[in-house]
C-alpha cells in the first residue's frame, strides 16, 4: 500500500491566482513547505490538510487524496457528463 498523498493544492492555487508566499503567509509555514506539498514531497498534518480545504473553502477531500487525481481534459474522465 502507497504512502502517497496527492493533491490539488497547485491548480487550487492557479483557478485563485494565489502565490505560494501568499497561502503560506494565511497558512502560517514557509512558502517553500507549500511547494514541498505541491510536489509530494511533503505530507501534511492532518490539521494542516484541514486549514488548506479551509483555506480553499472547499472539503479536504478536494484537495487530497490517496488515489491520483484524474488529469484535466483526459477524455475517460470526461464519459457520461453532459454540457
Amino acid at each position: 500500500m502507497s504512502e502517497t498523498v496527492h493533491n490539488r493544492i497547485a491548480v487550487l492555487r492557479a483557478e485563485r491566482g494565489v502565490s505560494r508566499r501568499q497561502l503560506a503567509d494565511a497558512l502560517g509555514v514557509h512558502y517553500q513547505t507549500v511547494g514541498y506539498l505541491e510536489r509530494g514531497e511533503f505530507r501534511p498534518s492532518l490539521h494542516l490538510a484541514l486549514r488548506i480545504a479551509a483555506y480553499f473553502e472547499v472539503p479536504v477531500e478536494v484537495v487530497f487524496s490517496i488515489e491520483p487525481f484524474p488529469r484535466i481534459g483526459d477524455p475517460s474522465t470526461a464519459a457520461g457528463r453532459t454540457a
